[in-house]
């Protein structure tokens, strides 16, 4: 498996986000990332919560922050600090209840660490995510154009040649 299968493009209407995700701390949320991408399940959701110094939240197909794929995951806390750009799976109070809905975080949040799995990090375009529409919810909600994984894309150019 190539590095390239663990990079995702996420791209907004504003520019290119990249995230590495992290298997070896998550390895059943990045699985179950990875399956939603590949079925085009990210693409067209809006961020539904964005708290200006805190995070941005995606991932509800109803945009309202209460539906999800319908999978439900175990947890996988880890040490992985939240820092900035950190992407950890939302959840409800029960820590097994990550499904679809994941956040990207603002800047350190030592408070969310061992509380929500972190299953990736934001290793370009972090600048596009600081300009996502505030708001719980946003009043004119940014919106993902597409998530696609890297190897999948370079697979595509390939055989495009």
């Amino acid at each position: 498996m190539s590095n390239s299968d663990n990079i995702i493009h996420m791209e907004l209407e504003n520019g290119l986000v990249v995230i590495e995700m992290l298997p070896e701390v998550a390895p059943n949320h990045v699985i179950r990332i990875k399956e939603l991408i590949r079925n085009s399940f990210y693409d067209g959701l809006i961020f539904h919560r964005v708290i200006n110094d805190f995070m941005a939240q995606t991932g509800c197909p109803e945009g309202s922050g209460f539906s999800g794929s319908g999978q439900k995951l175990k947890a996988e806390f880890n040490d992985t600090p939240y820092t900035r750009g950190t992407v950890g799976m939302a959840r409800s109070m029960n820590p097994d209840s990550g499904d679809s809905q994941f956040f990207i975080t603002f800047g350190d949040c030592a408070f969310l660490n061992g509380e929500y799995t972190v299953w990736g990090q934001v290793i370009e375009g972090m600048e596009h995510i600081d300009e996502v529409e505030k708001g719980e919810p946003p009043a004119n909600p940014s919106k993902i154009s597409k998530m696609r994984i890297l190897s999948d894309t370079e697979a595509l150019n390939v055989e495009a040649v």
